[in-house]
């Protein structure tokens, strides 16, 4: 099928459900075409300078191979990507890359040791939100051209200001923003001097499975296959995201069999698919967590470490566990997950121990608040069950909905009060999601440091260089009580109120095979999976 009917396809799609008309029911769709639910209306771009949101950075997986990359078969192991091998220098300062041989972009250009220079390079001279992941080695504008340096076509040499765990170094190597782009085809569309961004935020330049063919916001966004991918050709030829905010939507599209797959059903809708022949249910422990920011920054009510500590106990963890999140999420009170999280949950509703926390506070009668969350479920029900229990104590919590880009624009420039948010690490090491949430540097408002614990205004110096000793611990063991240590401060005293884990389960039909959903917010392969018939 070539591109032009991709797009009728495409723009077919988008306007029956932009418009609110009902597809045609289709017998299924194309066996050559995976045609996928779920909500997307928070990718802004798809610029891997700049991905930082969930529904891009699953994307970018797809149309990009990173300089490492996880093992597609052992989730837990790092494996060369456009680097085929490495090594490190005796004081730990230098890592010298060698590019896998071969390996062609979309356009058919080599994948060279230049177009990675060039990669990493206008990830920090762009300095887009997630460049804190690269600066974090010492790479600054007037830094970075000394540090990333391609020696040939082959040999790419890396230089970092500190002797780091060798361990954390490789896997911010295999984060979305050391997604490798093609310098030839990108400088083509250089436009004073902003690095090809204006052009590579609505098109693609990679050399993952798929090639992006149009993406439209808040509707779709197609993919083609890319036959030479170095793992192998994707199982379909091309790939089809729907935006489809409400659960029920998906599964009557599900039902209908307009998609394959729908990624965002409800608790309920998931318990019912599960005893439906018709489906089946992939589920994935993710290392994803939803969590309450409260803003002491900004709300002198939430400045108080003994309010902090009552909303712990105003909380129905279990009951939402065990009711609209059964097999969605469990409850987990800690923000690392998997080997290194801390497993203990001390926390339940105590209505009377919040209220006797909250006199102590000062306000014995309760306050007024308002609460950010996203317009769509589980998060709705998050919100209303915590402003059920909320109230018990007199405390009058106002929810304020809104899409996720709006809902993080907001958080990530302190706007909130308390906030509803959801975390996952940008790529696997501990300490991509320690500092986020233990790493406090700069609280002023003009910091550039838009981490958990600033957004909350959490100012916090020694658990900062505790974070920062964490870095450079190449014990592993050592490393893990570091994060463990961190764990308990945050569960017990801070302003952020750690809650659930996401247990994602997804509803396939009963023909669709192999999807793989990986541990960490980027990490699906869509090039695995495959159709029976």
């Amino acid at each position: 099928m070539n591109k032009l009917k991709i797009k009728g396809i495409f723009k077919s799609l988008v306007i029956s459900f932009s418009l609110g008309f009902a597809l045609p029911a289709l017998s299924a769709t194309p066996k050559d075409t995976i045609i996928m639910a779920r909500k997307i209306d928070d990718i802004k771009v798809l610029d891997p300078a700049e991905v930082f949101e969930w529904g891009s950075g699953e994307i970018i997986n797809n149309l990009y191979t990173r300089l490492v990359t996880l093992d597609p078969n052992d989730f837990t192991k790092l494996v060369g990507g456009v680097a085929e091998s490495w090594k490190v220098s005796d004081d730990g300062l230098t890592y010298e890359f060698k590019i896998r041989p071969g390996l062609k972009f979309h356009s058919g250009n080599p994948v060279t040791a230049k177009d990675a220079e060039f990669s990493l390079r206008r990830v920090v001279h762009l300095s887009k939100t997630p460049v804190f992941i690269f600066n974090q080695l010492g790479w600054k504008p007037d830094t970075v051209d000394d540090m990333v340096k391609a020696v040939d076509d082959s040999t790419l040499v890396l230089k970092i200001a500190q002797p780091y765990a060798n361990s954390l170094v490789i896997n911010i190597l295999s984060a979305g923003v050391a997604s490798i782009v093609d310098s030839v085809e990108v400088s083509k569309h250089i436009k004073d001097n902003d690095y090809g961004y204006n052009w590579l935020k609505t098109n693609s330049a990679g050399s993952g499975p798929y090639k992006l063919v149009v993406w439209k916001p808040k509707d779709a966004v197609v993919l083609e296959a890319n036959p030479d991918f170095y793992l192998g050709a994707p199982k379909s030829k091309r790939f089809i995201i729907r935006h489809v905010a409400e659960s029920s939507a998906q599964k009557l599209l599900l039902t209908a069999g307009d998609i394959d797959i729908a990624r965002d059903l409800s608790a309920d809708q998931i318990k019912q698919a599960r005893s439906d022949d018709k489906v089946k249910v992939a589920t994935t422990e993710k290392l994803s967590t939803y969590y309450l920011g409260l803003n002491s920054a900004k709300n002198e009510i939430l400045a108080k470490p003994k309010v902090w500590e009552a909303l712990r106990w105003l909380i129905d963890y279990q009951t939402m566990a065990n009711t609209f999140l059964d097999g969605y999420y469990k409850v987990h009170q800690s923000f690392l997950t998997g080997q290194d999280g801390l497993q203990e949950t001390p926390y339940k509703l105590d209505v009377e121990k919040g209220k006797a926390l909250l006199a102590e506070a000062g306000y014995p009668d309760g306050f007024s608040i308002t609460m950010d969350l996203y317009n769509t479920a589980p998060q709705t029900d998050i919100a209303q069950s915590i402003q059920s229990t909320f109230a018990q104590a007199g405390i009058k919590l106002n929810l304020t909905q809104s899409d996720k880009a709006q809902g993080l624009t907001k958080y990530r420039s302190r706007g909130h009060d308390i906030m509803l948010a959801a975390w996952s690490p940008d790529y696997l090491d501990a300490h991509s999601t320690a500092e986020f949430f233990v790493r406090n540097t700069d609280n002023s408002d003009n910091s550039k440091n838009k981490t958990a614990a600033w957004r909350n205004g959490w100012e916090i110096p020694d658990l900062s260089v505790l974070t920062e000793k964490a870095m450079m611990e190449q014990d592993a063991e050592k490393r893990r009580n570091i994060y463990l240590e961190q764990q308990r401060v945050v569960q017990q005293n801070s302003p952020m109120i750690m809650m659930f884990q996401l247990i994602e389960s997804s509803v396939l039909q009963k023909n669709v095979n192999d999807f793989i959903s990986g541990p960490g917010f980027d990490t699906a392969l869509y090039w695995k999976i495959e159709k029976t018939q």
